[in-house]
């Protein structure tokens, strides 16, 4: 983030560079994680959200960080249905209210998907688009930052950049049982991905049993009747891992990397270093975003951006999507360096993940339980669970990171945080 003047944190989950904008239920769910930006505010800061925050969860962010309440804004979104963030700021009669806060003190729109409804908003706002220089420099970069974040022009790009690829084909939606069935003639299993998703919306698994004797091969209305689909070998998959870089003016650089928690390929939760029986391909995912780097910068992208690749049985690295966006992991890992900033760990181990307990809870009964079992985060270990993402909706379904010196105590106070929630399964 931009250390020269204040930031608007604009958390625009609702946007068509991950998915159809007519996936609405998605979008929707999506959103609800919008809380977990305020661990980015600063003094000066302004944060556009299309949920709102508990007093509660604003008042743990802030004890945490340090920020004085009074000295940032934060600008809660009526619902307006399935439509960008901007729109929706548009209809609820914000933007002079955003403009006034921000138009005259050199902030810069802090977008968390760079798309074309954002840059709009920056221009009307009249701020710049963090990190880029102008917003026509941010609008430059804009049609590369759609293109790669889709199956299809992922799979073109990375072949181009010699990374190693699962076999596949990307076809038409008409097309795809055919091209199915064609790959299960040589591999028992292949993956249906549509072309622009994420967190594995509308990815099916498909067998050759599952289509024995005619059978057809129903897909999710994402991308409507002719949209792109990729299908892809189904991997004897080890691991599913992923590194998170930074595209700067000074090069590409790595920021972390890890292993995705996944079921039925959706992702769940994230678990940094990349544990040992996947620490050999650090290396080659470092060398395939670096050169994915350099591409991006070359058609004028700025920004953070992720690689996520699957090792299979025998250790061997492919690489499977990019999200040129700031992930579900950015904010965290943000968040994690923060809290830990002077520490005596510089670069502890951390998990982001998913649990629901039994019954509901508000998040100050939440955060009890946490300090009762002493469970919650320690400014002064620099360890600790933290209740990143305010209290869900249905009271159950918590989003939580654990801080912790080394992969096995992160292990541990999972273990201990399911037992002190009363997680189903745990």
């Amino acid at each position: 983030m931009t250390e020269t003047g204040p930031i608007v944190v604009f958390a625009n989950f609702l946007s068509d560079l991950a998915v159809d904008l007519n996936e609405g239920q998605i979008l929707t769910q999506w959103a609800q994680q919008a809380p977990r930006k305020a661990w980015l505010l600063r003094p000066g800061d302004m944060f556009v959200t299309p949920v709102p925050l508990s007093r509660e969860f604003l008042r743990y962010v802030y004890d945490l960080t340090g920020v004085p309440a009074e000295s940032v804004a934060v600008i809660e979104v009526p619902p307006a249905g399935s439509v960008p963030l901007a729109r929706a700021v548009r209809e609820a009669g914000l933007v002079e209210h955003v403009r006034a806060l921000a138009g005259d003190r050199g902030a810069a729109l802090l977008p968390t998907a760079l798309d074309a409804s954002a840059i709009a908003f920056a221009r009307d706002v009249g701020v710049a688009v963090h990190p880029y220089p102008t917003v026509e420099a941010a609008e430059a970069a804009l049609q590369m930052t759609m293109l790669l974040n889709t199956k299809t022009g992922f799979r073109e790009t990375a072949e181009q950049l010699g990374m190693r690829l699962p076999a596949g084909r990307m076809c038409r939606r008409t097309e795809a049982e055919g091209v199915a069935r064609e790959l299960l003639r040589d591999h028992e299993c292949v993956v249906v991905k549509p072309d622009r998703s994420a967190g594995g919306h509308g990815m099916r698994f498909v067998s050759r049993d599952d289509l024995r004797g005619g059978a057809s091969m129903p897909l999710d209305t994402v991308g409507g009747p002719d949209g792109l689909w990729v299908v892809e070998e189904r991997l004897d998959v080890a691991e599913s891992v992923s590194i998170q870089l930074e595209v700067a003016a000074s090069g590409t650089r790595a920021l972390f990397s890890g292993a995705m928690r996944t079921v039925q390929g959706a992702f769940t939760g994230y678990a940094s270093p990349l544990p040992p029986s996947s620490a050999h391909v650090a290396d080659e995912l470092e060398e395939w975003g670096a050169a994915l780097g350099r591409h991006l910068a070359g058609h004028g992208y700025a920004g953070p951006f992720g690689l996520d690749g699957l090792v299979d049985a025998d250790g061997v690295a492919y690489a499977s999507e990019s999200n040129i966006r700031r992930t579900a992991t950015t904010t965290p890992h943000t968040m994690v360096s923060r809290l830990t900033a002077g520490s005596a760990e510089p670069h502890p181990a951390w998990s982001v993940a998913k649990g629901w307990t039994r019954s509901p809870m508000d998040f100050d009964g939440a955060l009890a339980r946490l300090h009762a079992s002493r469970l919650a985060f320690d400014p002064d270990r620099g360890e600790g669970v933290v209740l990143y993402a305010d209290a869900p909706p249905d009271g159950r379904s918590w989003r939580y990171a654990v801080i912790a010196g080394s992969a096995g105590d992160v292990e541990e106070q999972e273990y201990a945080l399911a037992e002190v929630f009363e997680f189903e399964g745990g």
